[in-house]
């Protein structure tokens, strides 16, 4: 980790690589020196990390981590990507990785998913790989208790690395899955950045090397123009081996060693060019508008040579540059909570952009017809730092957020997830990032953040857009009445710029107290303890609380809290207003404090309440490090008892609303999302998206007075807390916060509103757009018994029914891009059951491509999984329970579900019975109760013929 932002260009795909070279021998370096080096010293390599270099070039990174125990991160980088595609070649190197796994020396065909799916590993989840501009990176996530599993799964990577088969059959099939892709990405989005790109890379290889390729290209290059790429650049000296998690070190580099170590160095090694993005003089202007574009952006650009990142001087810079872009944003997005404001949602920030390059972008979301406005608040803004700059107040504010944030993850230095630590040494060997592990990291914060003036960052001010390498950037929707400015009209904006009477910025911080006075406590009425850990109080005013201790994170308490009710209890006439109060509330600030105050007093907090209303209930979520449990405690009562009515917050928030939803119905997706809904729901009016027509339904008196009643009574309220917490520290907090809630004794349960699905088949069409791509959808509902084990058995039947349709559509017919199959269940206030497949595809295709959907259905309700298929899936499951048990968020959601809807507590014991009693006849005889083909609604999207 480092100071660096990592968010690219909002437009751009992040593409992100440069070369490196560190010694040849294995180093395990002694950290010091943080305190007193000087700032050209070298930030050193944690010493928990093994790097090394084989002979034939190739670097591998080793870090034991436990975070999450039994598994490991791998990783194959390679530093290769579409900017080094010849002419002919364009969209080769995401080929390439298509091919991968499509069989190697070793495996054959799927043999290597085959395999890893079998030790319980998920294709996408835990089984993957990218490509970008700049590199290529193979990713797997695999269980560490079996040493031939890890052998083995070093034996797929170093095959990806140097013996990937391109079997002419298997290279045909796959052009037409990456052409499905490629027909994915289709859009608004793809359009705009098809004319944006030419002007933002002007005059660089990038310009014309997105990734994805082009159509004509994967359509008909050769096999022998593939494998050119690969052996051009597929070699150890442009490789590095990852390997992150719970194993012995010592082991896993012997591995390493002899897997990759005897992969041959390139005789005669093409050299890898590094492309610029060249000088350009002045600002350059893209204009670029769309019929189904659903908002409208404006952004300013300026580029500049990627400098050096592995000194500590380099590192205090980028904290200066992180500061900055920190205190700019805080700004931008206070302007944008106030009525009338010239944006809805702007920020600014410093990051990589392509491997030569960095950029700083200025971007803001505004309203249609507000370029110009916006445009003229960016520089306005901008330039108001460079006149006035920050205050001390906003620098000693963001210093103690970053030193508490910082604080906090070295106090936790053992639990950083496997994967986050992979991405950081790509990081590293893509792009000499320093990862000197977070103790050392923490150490250089607490030296250089209080030394940082207010000089150092105001500093930046005058030249962070320069007028030099700087594209002003607009995307807006291409319809009758709204007007996107000319370049003039731009240039002029920017000229003017800087003549704008200007005033400092007063940052206003509240004195109010967040709670004052503090509540009289209540008391725990009744205890109880289960044999599971779980503590149970029923406090004297009726709140039920559920507590559970767990030792996986150092510090992190979660909690959710649920009452049943919902909007279900709001007449139609206030469904809006109801539907939207929770959003209301979450704008208007607490007590006396405004969002924006609140914000500030909060600063240095890590604690989160956020409160929720849906159909059948409301509630609140949360979380806190274990210092600030007490604040999140103070946010809970706050929240019910004192939610804030603010007008002015309102006025922006349906302003934001209106301007946000103004487009949606150009978007031929949404057209889609909306037709399914309304044919599941048969049109019913509480299943309907909110949309700009619903605006002026919304409400603040309504929308206050219907929370206000929803959290007026905590007798029904159940409190779920998960973390690491003690039972003596939580009681008086949750005497003092939760026994003192209002209580009314109120008997509630959420109405049913009558939202059912057909009883029969529905087929419909919807006709929208002009990208050349089509949309299915099909959904099977029906009556159902939920309990445990009938949920496993339709996951189940979905999952295993999800890789025929994968293999039918995607792999045999080259038909689409991927099929989800997704289940859903309702326990209340009906039981039902939902199956939604959904796949895009081309829409000169789409009829045949139902078809075989229906087919694989049909021969799925016949035969069933293959027991294969079962074993997996098995696998899979017990995989998934040892990480699940071990995470406070998944245990949460159990306690939750549990509670909720008065079921046991499921414990790992009787979870592992359940998936040991699957079998083929079991699932297939789910497919033909929940498969009902007298039973399902259908919508295609096709675009517009015209």
């Amino acid at each position: 980790m480092t100071m660096r932002t990592r968010t690219p260009l909002t437009i751009l795909l992040s593409a992100i690589a440069v070369t490196t070279g560190l010694a040849a021998a294995p180093q395990r370096a002694v950290i010091s020196g943080a305190h007193d080096a000087p700032l050209t010293a070298t930030v050193p390599v944690d010493p928990r990390i093994t790097v090394g270099t084989l002979a034939n070039g190739m670097r591998y990174y080793i870090r034991v981590n436990e975070q999450p125990k039994n598994r490991a991160e791998l990783r194959l980088v390679v530093n290769a990507g579409s900017v080094l595609e010849d002419d002919d070649q364009r969209g080769l190197a995401h080929f390439v990785e298509h091919m991968a796994f499509n069989g190697t020396k070793n495996f054959p065909k799927q043999d290597g998913i085959a395999f890893l799916q079998s030790t319980g590993m998920h294709f996408g989840a835990h089984i993957n790989a990218n490509t970008s501009f700049d590199q290529t990176v193979y990713e797997l996530q695999i269980p560490t208790d079996s040493p031939a599993v890890i052998d083995r799964s070093l034996l797929i990577l170093e095959d990806w690395a140097h013996a990937v088969s391109f079997e002419p059959a298997e290279i045909d099939k796959e052009r037409g899955v990456i052409l499905e892709e490629w027909r994915t990405g289709l859009g608004a989005g793809a359009r705009i950045l098809d004319a944006q790109l030419p002007v933002l890379l002007k005059d660089s290889r990038y310009a014309d090397r997105l990734p994805i390729g082009k159509p004509d290209i994967i359509r008909t290059f050769t096999y022998e123009r593939l494998k050119k790429f690969y052996t051009d650049w597929y070699r150890p000296d442009l490789m590095a081996v990852i390997v992150v998690g719970d194993f012995d070190p010592a082991a896993i580099e012997t591995l390493i060693k002899s897997r990759f170590g005897s992969i041959p160095a390139a005789a005669s090694p093409r050299p890898r060019p590094v492309y610029d993005v060249p000088d350009q003089p002045g600002t350059r202007f893209t204009i670029a508008t769309d019929p189904e574009a659903t908002g409208t952006t404006v952004g300013v650009s300026s580029t500049m040579a990627a400098r050096d990142q592995t000194t500590l001087g380099a590192y205090r810079q980028q904290m200066i540059e992180r500061i900055f872009s920190g205190l700019l944003s805080a700004r931008l997005s206070e302007m944008a909570q106030k009525p009338g404001a010239p944006f809805l949602d702007a920020q600014t920030n410093r990051s990589i952009f392509v491997q030569s390059a960095e950029a700083t972008t200025l971007i803001a979301l505004v309203a249609d017809g507000g370029v110009e406005k916006g445009l003229a608040a960016l520089f306005a803004e901008a330039d108001r730092v460079a006149r006035f700059g920050f205050t001390q107040t906003e620098l000693d504010r963001y210093r103690l957020t970053m030193l508490k944030f910082f604080e906090q993850l070295a106090a936790s230095k053992d639990e950083h997830t496997s994967d986050s630590l992979a991405d950081e040494f790509i990081r590293n060997f893509m792009q000499r990032e320093p990862i000197p592990g977070i103790a050392y990291e923490y150490a250089l914060v607490r030296r250089f953040m209080p030394e940082v003036t207010l000089a150092d960052v105001n500093s930046l001010a005058g030249d962070w857009v320069p007028n030099r390498n700087r594209v002003v950037a607009v995307s807006a929707p291409k319809k009758d009445g709204v007007a996107v400015p000319t370049e003039a009209a731009l240039t002029a904006v920017i000229k003017n710029a800087g003549a704008e009477a200007l005033t400092a910025y007063v940052d206003t911080v509240s004195a109010t107290p967040l709670l004052e006075p503090l509540p009289k406590p209540g008391a725990v009425a009744s205890a109880s303890s289960k044999p599971s850990g779980i503590t149970e109080w029923t406090l004297a005013n009726g709140v039920r609380v559920v507590l559970q201790p767990t030792t996986f994170k150092q510090d992190e308490i979660l909690f959710r809290a649920f009452s049943p009710g919902g909007t279900s209890l709001a007449p139609d006439s206030d469904f809006v207003a109801a539907e939207t109060a929770d959003q209301v509330v979450a704008q208007g600030g607490l007590g006396k404090l405004t969002a924006i105050d609140l914000g500030k007093k909060l600063a240095g907090k890590a604690a989160f309440v956020r409160p929720g209303i849906d159909e059948l209930s409301e509630g609140l979520n949360g979380r806190a490090l274990r210092r600030d449990v007490e604040t999140m405690f103070q946010l809970i009562y706050l929240t019910f008892t004192q939610p804030r009515a603010d007008p002015e917050a309102f006025r922006a928030a349906t302003g934001q609303l209106t301007a946000a939803l103004a487009n949606r119905q150009a978007l031929p997706e949404a057209a889609f999302e909306d037709a399914l809904t309304a044919a599941v729901s048969q049109n019913h009016l509480r299943a309907r998206p909110l949309s700009a027509d619903s605006i002026p339904q919304m409400n603040l008196e309504k929308s206050m007075a219907f929370y206000r009643d929803r959290f007026a009574d905590a007798s029904d309220f159940t409190f779920v807390f998960v973390g690491s917490f003690d039972l003596p520290t939580m009681k008086p907090l949750v005497e003092r916060y939760l026994g003192s809630l209002p209580a009314l004794k109120r008997k509630e349960a959420g109405r049913d509103v009558g939202i059912r699905p057909p009883a029969g088949v529905v087929d419909r069409t919807v006709t929208k757009g002009s990208t050349p791509k089509s949309q299915v959808g099909v959904v099977f509902t029906g009556p159902f018994q939920s309990s445990a084990k009938s949920r496993l058995i339709i996951r189940t039947m979905a999952e295993t029914l999800a890789g025929n349709l994968q293999r039918v559509l995607r792999e045999d017919l080259g038909g689409t891009y991927g099929v989800s199959v997704v289940p859903s269940f309702a326990k209340r206030p009906i039981e039902e059951y939902r199956i939604s497949i959904t796949f895009a595809c081309d829409p000169a295709r789409t009829q045949d491509l139902v078809k075989a959907l229906f087919a694989v259905v049909d021969d799925f309700k016949t035969g069933g999984p293959s027991a294969g298929q079962i074993a997996d899936a098995q696998a899979a499951l017990r995989r998934d329970l040892e990480t699940d048990s071990r995470q406070n968020s998944s245990i949460l959601n159990q306690l939750t579900f549990a509670y909720q809807y008065d079921e046991p507590v499921p414990d790992a014991s009787t979870s592992r019975g359940l998936y040991e009693e699957l079998t083929v006849p079991l699932v297939r005889d789910a497919a033909r109760t929940y498969l009902d083909t007298t039973r399902y609604v259908k919508v295609v999207l096709m675009p517009d013929a015209r």
